[in-house]
């Protein structure tokens, strides 16, 4: 590993342990995906081990289920607790008001949903995800869709504006398929000034379960940088 590939998983590494500082015994914890994600999940494993925390966890993909069972934590499900005390997870961009682009693991839907049950939503990053606006550098929207209507939410897509790019799966010919059995579509808008009214848009396409815009979603945000965390709050407007 690089010395700046180090730094930036030492970040991730920071933000992680910052978050789950929040998790308290008896506590229902939703699980995040991805790499920083996983950085929690196996802090919060130590904190089982040395403090015999008390926790169940709601994993937000096959991903987050596996590195939770590998790390001690038990497991539950929405059935059982549909409401969560606090949910940790990362990000793939981030505005200062805490609007998220979310799914570059495409398990964006699950994530939306665990995230909507949650009392208190945490996202932890390093410094390279905040941006002054969405979508910088072309940063795709991921949008999950039926298989079935791949190529209509494909030209609506369009429609609005964005580029549209079924995502192809790596180490397997064709397309990601999500823990949902759907597909990612990554749409490409530019710089995104209205998340919630995009979001609103690509919603109303028939066939798209989800979209990657998190809009007012995260509460926390723990950014770790090579030196110290940055914690950035969002006031919950009920």
């Amino acid at each position: 590993m690089n010395h700046e590939k180090a730094l930036v998983e030492e970040a991730k590494k920071k933000a992680a342990l910052a978050a789950v500082k929040h998790v308290k015994d008896s506590f229902i914890v939703g699980l995040g995906s991805g790499s920083t994600a996983a950085y929690a999940i196996e802090a919060l494993g130590e904190r089982v081990k040395h403090e015999k925390l008390r926790l169940l966890a709601v994993p937000t993909s096959y991903q987050a289920f596996l590195l939770a069972v590998k790390h001690g934590i038990a497991i539950t499900t929405l059935d059982e607790h549909p409401e969560i005390d606090v949910t940790i997870d990362g990000a793939d961009q981030i505005d200062a008001e805490l609007n998220l682009i979310k799914g570059m693991g495409a398990a964006l839907a699950r994530e939306k949903i665990v995230a909507s049950a949650s009392k208190l939503n945490i996202i932890i990053a390093d410094e390279s995800k905040k941006v002054r606006v969405l979508g910088e550098n072309n940063h795709p929207v991921p949008v999950e869709v039926l298989p079935f209507a791949i190529n209509p939410v494909k030209r609506k897509i369009e429609a609005l504006g964005g580029k549209a790019i079924l995502r192809e799966g790596k180490g397997k010919l064709g397309p990601v398929i999500t823990d949902n059995g759907n597909a990612i579509i990554d749409a490409v808008f530019g710089l995104i000034g209205k998340a919630a009214e995009l979001e609103l848009k690509l919603k109303m396409i028939p066939g798209v379960i989800e979209t990657g815009l998190f809009v007012n979603f995260a509460d926390i945000a723990y950014i770790g940088t090579s030196s110290t965390v940055e914690k950035i709050e969002r006031i919950r407007h009920q």
